[in-house]
Order: structure tokens, then C-alpha cells, then sequence
């Protein structure tokens, strides 16, 4: 009897200095113990200390690299990261209507950390009506609501209130990151709808290192993986949450690049699990 592993089909852009994006994915699943498969959306050029170019690719290249590996492998669950235009998101939700099955996490990436714009109006717009109402978590940072809903939250309880807000565009959670709030903790809040509805906040330590590059990534990839791993959302959350903790940290003294350098995403990885 073949035997199966939990697996996470990440659909985001390229980050060739291997910190952020797809890259940041693929360690991130792996070193959890699950199978990662992968659909590029763009290639960035960038490094440590900057975003310098984007190459979005064709909207029907991505959703032919998404419908082949769903065909053939049985995906958990989708992370989705970098979408750039409208159509990638029109033909991207056409084929995940038909697999209402596989949970989704959306980190819905928006800007570089140096401000380099990765979305459009247009598809800011397509992503609010067509995508979020299929999105099991998104995850967006405080940036990121501001965009979302109008205005920035400064204060846990307003990121309470901007989390039911953004629940309103259809999706079943979110996460709002509160990295950007001036404390010595960082605080991140899930609100949940439904048979979860409920409110979770997870405090974490502020850890000091200049290798943060790619941490939205690694947070969304890591609760996917513990998702395909069969946990619930709530816990999925907080073994996502410890292990960027401990991967910030186990990188703290490393030099990576001249700017913000990358987590250390193997600091103790796990082999394949197998059901």
C-alpha cells in the first residue's frame, strides 16, 4: 500500500538571493517534515539589501504550473504569496474554485520591505472580490491592513477590530501580524469565524538581528505546513509562530549578504513525514 505525505503546493515569487519568496517556502515546508511543490509568479531581482527588478509571468504559465501539480499530487494545502496583476488572480481563483477541498493561507504581499510596489490597483481590487473568499488564513502585516481596510492599526485591541473587518471579504481567518508596533513583544492576533470563531493573541520576544528577510514568508509557509500536518488552525499558528521565533534567533549571529540577510530555516529540520 503506497503511503502518503503531507504536502504544500506554495505559489509565490522568486527571490534569487534565496531569503524570501518561493525559496523561503520551499526550506520552510521541507525542514518541516512535508513535501513542498512550488508555481512561480515572478522573478525578482533583489538581494540582501533590496528589491531591484520584477518580471511577473504569464497569468496562464502560472495557472498552468498550479493545475499540473494539483492533477497529479494530493495537495493539503496552498500557500499563496506574491500575486502581481489581475489576471494571474482571475485564472489562479478559476482553478482553485474547483478545489474547494485544499486549504488556503494567503500572505498577501503587497510591497517590498524597501517600498517597491508588488501589486496593482487592479489586482488589489480582483484579490478583496475573487480570491479572499476562498482563503482559508490570510496573514497580512500592519502595512498590508492598512491597505486591506483603510487604516493602520496602532494598539492590539484596533487589530482586533481590523481582523473582523477584513473577515467581512469572505475568508475564514486572519492573522494580522503586529511586527510593525513600536513594543518590546510582538504581538499577532487570529480571528477566527465559523466552528472557530474565536480571538488568539501569541506574544513572542523581539529577537536582535538584522536577518529578517523573508519572515512573512517563512510565518505563512510554516502554518501551512503544520496545517498539512493536521493541526488546527489555532495551533498551527503557534508552532508556526515558535518556530520563526527560533529560526530569527539561531540566525542572529550569522552574516548573510551587506543588508538584511535571511533566516536560518534548518536549524533543526525534520525528516519527511510519512502516513
Amino acid at each position: 500500500m503506497k503511503r502518503k505525505v503531507p504536502s504544500v503546493l506554495t505559489i509565490a515569487g522568486s527571490d534569487c538571493s534565496g531569503g524570501a519568496g518561493i525559496q523561503a517556502d520551499i526550506k520552510t515546508i521541507s525542514a518541516l517534515g512535508c513535501y513542498a511543490a512550488s508555481a512561480i509568479t515572478a522573478i525578482t531581482v533583489q538581494n540582501t539589501c533590496g528589491v531591484k527588478n520584477i518580471m511577473p509571468l504569464p497569468a496562464h504559465v502560472i495557472k498552468a504550473q498550479v493545475e499540473t501539480v494539483i492533477e497529479d499530487m494530493d495537495v493539503n494545502v496552498i500557500k499563496i504569496g506574491m500575486l502581481t496583476d489581475r489576471e494571474t488572480i482571475l485564472a489562479l481563483t478559476a482553478v482553485l474554485n474547483r478545489h474547494p477541498e485544499i486549504r488556503i493561507v494567503l500572505d498577501p504581499v503587497m510591497a517590498s520591505s524597501n517600498g517597491v510596489p508588488f501589486i496593482t490597483e487592479q489586482a488589489l481590487e480582483a484579490m478583496k472580490q475573487a480570491l479572499l473568499p476562498l482563503c482559508t488564513l490570510i496573514t497580512p502585516n500592519l502595512p498590508e491592513t492598512e491597505i486591506l481596510t483603510g487604516h493602520i492599526p496602532h494598539t492590539v485591541d484596533e487589530m482586533t477590530t481590523a481582523g473582523r473587518e477584513m473577515l467581512r471579504f469572505g475568508c475564514k481567518a486572519v492573522l494580522v501580524k503586529g511586527g510593525h508596533l513600536p513594543s518590546s513583544g510582538k504581538t499577532d492576533v487570529l480571528v477566527a469565524n465559523g466552528a472557530d470563531e474565536a480571538i488568539h493573541t501569541f506574544l513572542s520576544a523581539e529577537i536582535k538581528t538584522c536577518n529578517t528577510h523573508g519572515t512573512g514568508c517563512t510565518l505563512s509557509s510554516a502554518i501551512a505546513a503544520y496545517m498539512a500536518r493536521g493541526l488546527p488552525l489555532a495551533k498551527a499558528v503557534d508552532k508556526a509562530k515558535i518556530y520563526v521565533t527560533h529560526a530569527l534567533e539561531s540566525a542572529s549571529e550569522i552574516h548573510f549578504g551587506h543588508g538584511h540577510g535571511p533566516l536560518n530555516h534548518f536549524f533543526d529540520p525534520q525528516k519527511l513525514i510519512i502516513n
